[in-house]
């Protein structure tokens, strides 16, 4: 049986005990052999001990059945025991506990006992109540628990919409752990007389606990302070749930106290059945898709089509003889639902006032922002939306340099002067991480000693990078408004929309970071500790502040956004995103900008079923978003623990870690690896609370440089071509698998499947090779593993496209359009004309985008000069995909005398 330490979470803990106890029960009812039956009967002991500590977080199937298995062991009645067990462990596999009362007896019959929930049908599931559990908190004894559950019970209703079971525990200990391990829970009802400690000697629950508040901060509580601290606890670790105080306390001692995610407060009370409609419509508040009931609602009404859009109704394919098939292949409803018009209860997307508007309020506080904004053509135009809302013509923006391309596009329509700022380079993988902190408070404080802080209006970050490399938001933005307290903030998370929904992740996101720092500015204790520090700081130069964590004014201004691809890590059709808006200046000064710049980009004609997936895909998250993210993380971490612990695999291929990611400067924690064979799980909460950078565990970034394959080529020939798996991101040597809330376990083991044959493979090929074919298998792998170009910086803008040469931003609009013109413009070949020009010293300027794929990001800008750096990378890449280039003619470059009509200009403009 696996140890505790091996295992990531208490979830896949409890699954694979009970799958073992079913494996052991079936075997002792067999009736073995004496030294088989013993040994079965030790491993059922040791699986009861284990689970025991488990079992009383969950409803199903309860302690008191969970006991009466193990009397059932104790008493010797095997068979009973075996068919009880494997009841429960089908029921938990299926869920069908929460469709329907599981009999446990061996005289029982279940009629649906082998419907798996998976195979029914989407009508009949959809028809099924949805099933939740609601925990209480409450020190009392095995009567009194009887007593509350049957009260609980006895307020269902037929006409109640979704069916739930109590779970019963004593302590706030109790609760938290509750709330971390049980995904079911979705009311907490918090009772007088719980107590603060957990009577369970818990190894494996200490292991969970400081992520809900820390050992220190619950032990510190007053008594009579339990019940409101962990409505208030509770919110840290899951704020999407609700919370019912009953108290004994007056109203005039609760009123000022942080309740968290308190909804109501009940006084002395036992009226069950209010409390019962409170849950049922705390839970309702987060089951409304308002967009699409109006939707489906709309389907079903008989209307005459006369606006632009034949396909509405399914009129035009309907009435078709050539493409019945696309009909047979989506079905009806699709076409049902299509309208042009925005009226009639669907609403408009532009000018939201109706169900589009209430979805967005609901996604708002989901999400934890102050408003929020669908968008149905991708987060390149939320981009696109966000930098033209807010950064005028001349404005500096610091840009993360290798950030997606539809924000240096941004940048050409906003007019930006471009600061580009440089990540640390990963020459061995052929990747870039993150911009250090120390390199965006360097770039903002030369601006500031160069007397130009007044133009620096915004920092545009990429959280999390394809990579996975995540920022400490909340402190780069501490430090950030310590220099310029008015700074706007554009965090780029359009792999990060899930990190909402874990306990871990969420602390690292733009909209929960900008809430904490709002509400941290506000307090006095920071008030004292600026001042503190100002005085501390007086006169200090550049390197003492570029050592010293800075703190912001009380009087800064916090403005974030972010924009996030809601299709790509959670349930949204193609396209699916989000702006997410937290900017304490937005009523005031950018309201009607952005609004405009909404309208630039967003369609006339938006396809309103991303609209309603939008919608949904939210719904989901708030219900049971902690869920699936915990099972996302789950399965990238057996895919780690299982290529690690492979001895096959460790030959071919490599897990890449924290260590191997991020430099050891970034990483104040020291933690290096999630997991290590002999040391088993690290916790992660220790370096994500902490360290200036942290790795996304749901990505898993394997070198395969020891395969003799390059990155492309194993995507390609061999992972799709040949297995059918199918990823997105590639370098030199590494290919990148990314687990999303879909991902199963049963993935994550073709997947290892496939890598032990894929090495078995290869230890055949190399058993067969001649001594030459060894020779260059190896040499292929050192030319993919060590011989590998360096990672250019950003050059510079070339002066025809700077204001100065102080500071280093550029004119990238500029640039852009001067190339329109072909006159302006040339092209030099990299394997001879450019590097001529190079050699020669001359100035090569780039008058396009150069985006390689991968890695996907510009390497040259329209502006920037070219570099001996960069033409050696360029000249090393041997990616497929390189936008921007043409290997016909070569590189597109300005010509001489462009430049020097662009540089007279701009002198005689700055005479004038």
């Amino acid at each position: 049986m696996h140890s505790v330490n091996d295992y990531h979470s208490a979830i896949q803990l409890r699954s694979d005990r009970w799958s073992a106890l079913r494996e052991a029960t079936s075997s002792l009812a067999r009736k073995p052999s004496e030294r088989q039956a013993n040994k079965c009967k030790a491993a059922i002991e040791e699986l009861f001990v284990s689970l025991a500590v488990i079992e009383p977080y969950w409803a199903f199937p309860g302690m008191a059945a969970f006991d009466h298995m193990r009397r059932q062991f104790e008493h010797g009645s095997f068979d009973d025991l075996s068919f009880a067990v494997n009841r429960v462990t089908r029921a938990l596999t299926t869920g069908a506990y929460r469709r329907r009362h599981i009999p446990l007896e061996r005289d029982s019959i279940d009629s649906e006992e082998h419907d798996d929930e998976a195979m029914l049908s989407p009508e009949a599931r959809a028809m099924s109540k949805p099933y939740f559990e609601v925990l209480i908190v409450d020190q009392v004894n095995e009567h009194q628990e009887r007593w509350l559950k049957s009260n609980v019970n006895r307020m269902r209703r037929s006409e109640d919409p979704f069916i739930y079971e109590a779970v019963v525990v004593p302590s706030l200990e109790d609760a938290l752990i509750a709330v971390l391990f049980n995904y079911n829970i979705q009311a907490i009802v918090v009772r007088p007389g719980l107590v603060l400690q957990s009577k369970v000697d818990q190894p494996i629950l200490t292991k969970y606990l400081n992520n809900a508040g820390g050992q220190e901060q619950i032990e510190a509580m007053a008594p009579e302070d339990i019940g409101p601290e962990l409505c208030r606890l509770i919110a840290r670790v899951r704020p999407e749930l609700d919370a019912y105080l009953v108290t004994e306390r007056s109203v005039e001692d609760i009123a000022g106290l942080d309740l968290g995610i308190c909804r109501r407060v009940f006084y002395n009370q036992e009226d069950f059945m209010e409390l019962h409609l409170n849950i049922l419509r705390g839970v309702q508040a987060r089951n409304k898709t308002p967009f699409f009931n109006a939707l489906v609602e709309y389907s079903r009404q008989p209307t005459g089509v006369f606006h632009a859009l034949p396909i509405s109704r399914g009129k035009s394919i309907t009435r078709s003889h050539w493409i019945q098939d696309m009909g047979a292949f989506y079905g009806p409803n699709i076409f049902m639902a299509e309208t042009s018009a925005t009226s009639g209860g669907l609403d408009s997307l532009l000018e939201p006032h109706g169900p589009i508007k209430e979805a967005q309020e609901l996604a708002a506080r989901a999400f934890g922002s102050k408003q929020t904004f669908f968008a149905t053509n991708g987060t390149s135009t939320c981009n696109k939306i966000v930098v033209q809302a807010l950064v005028r013509p001349g404005d500096i923006v610091l840009v993360d340099r290798d950030c997606h391309k539809s924000h240096h596009y941004g940048m050409v329509l906003a007019g930006a002067q471009v600061c580009y700022l440089d990540s640390y380079p990963l020459d061995e993988f052929s990747m870039y991480g993150a911009v250090p902190l120390h390199e965006i408070k360097h770039q903002l404080l030369k601006l500031k000693a160069a007397g130009k802080l007044d133009k620096v209006r915004m920092l545009l970050l990429t959280n999390c990078t394809f990579d996975g490399i995540v920022y400490n938001v909340e402190r780069v933005m501490e430090e950030c408004l310590a220099i310029k307290p008015d700074l706007i903030f554009l965090w780029d998370e359009a792999w990060f929309a899930f990190a909402r929904f874990s306990p871990t992740y969420r602390q690292r996101t733009a909209m929960n970071a900008a809430n904490t720092l709002r509400a941290k500015l506000r307090s006095n204790d920071y008030a004292e500790a600026y001042e503190k520090q100002q005085k501390k700081l007086k006169d200090a130069d550049e390197e003492t502040l570029l050592k010293t964590r800075l703190i912001p004014p009380p009087y800064a201004r916090v403005r974030v956004y972010a924009t996030q691809s809601t299709h790509k890590t959670l349930t949204s059709l193609r396209q699916g995103s989000m702006i997410h808006v937290n900017d304490q200046d937005f009523k005031g000064e950018v309201e009607q900008s952005f609004h405009e710049a909404y309208m630039t980009h967003t369609s006339t004609s938006p396809n309103y079923q991303i609209i309603a997936s939008l919608d949904v895909g939210r719904r989901q998250v708030e219900l049971e978003g902690f869920e699936f993210v915990q099972r996302q993380v789950e399965a990238a971490m057996s895919m780690r623990r299982a290529i690690s612990d492979h001895p096959l695999l460790q030959k071919y291929f490599k897990v890449l870690t924290a260590g191997d990611m991020i430099p050891e400067a970034h990483r104040e924690s020291g933690v290096t690896s999630y997991y290590d064979t002999e040391q088993g799980w690290t916790d992660l909460w220790d370096c994500w609370e902490k360290d200036e950078f942290v790795l996304d565990a749901t990505r898993v970034t394997l070198s395969v440089g020891g395969t003799g394959w390059d990155g492309d080529t194993f995507k390609t020939d061999i992972l799709m071509d040949k297995y059918g798996i199918q990823i997105n991101k590639t370098s030199r040597n590494t290919v990148l698998f990314m687990t999303n809330i879909g991902t199963t376990r049963s993935s994550v083991a073709y997947l290892i499947e496939v890598l032990v044959e894929i090495a078995k493979g290869l230890d055949d090929l190399l058993d067969d090779a001649s001594r030459m074919e060894k020779l260059s298998f190896e040499r292929r792998v050192r030319n993919l593993m060590e011989d590998l170009p360096p990672l250019p910086d950003f050059s510079r803008f070339h002066d025809a496209f700077r204001a100065d040469g102080v500071t280093t931003e550029g004119d990238i609009r500029t640039a852009y359009y001067l190339s329109y013109d072909e006159k302006n413009c040339d092209y030099l070949e990299l394997q001879g004309s450019l590097q001529d020009a190079l050699d020669a010293g001359e100035e090569v300027v780039s008058a396009s985008f150069i985006i390689p794929y991968p890695p996907g990001f510009p390497i040259l800008v329209p502006g920037q000069v070219v570099s001996k750096e960069i033409l050696a990378f360029m000249r090393a890449l041997d990616v497929n995909e390189i936008h921007g280039y043409r290997a016909d003619l070569g590189l597109r470059v300005f010509t001489p005398d462009a430049l020097a009509r662009k540089s007279n200009k701009k002198l005689s403009t700055a005479a004038e």
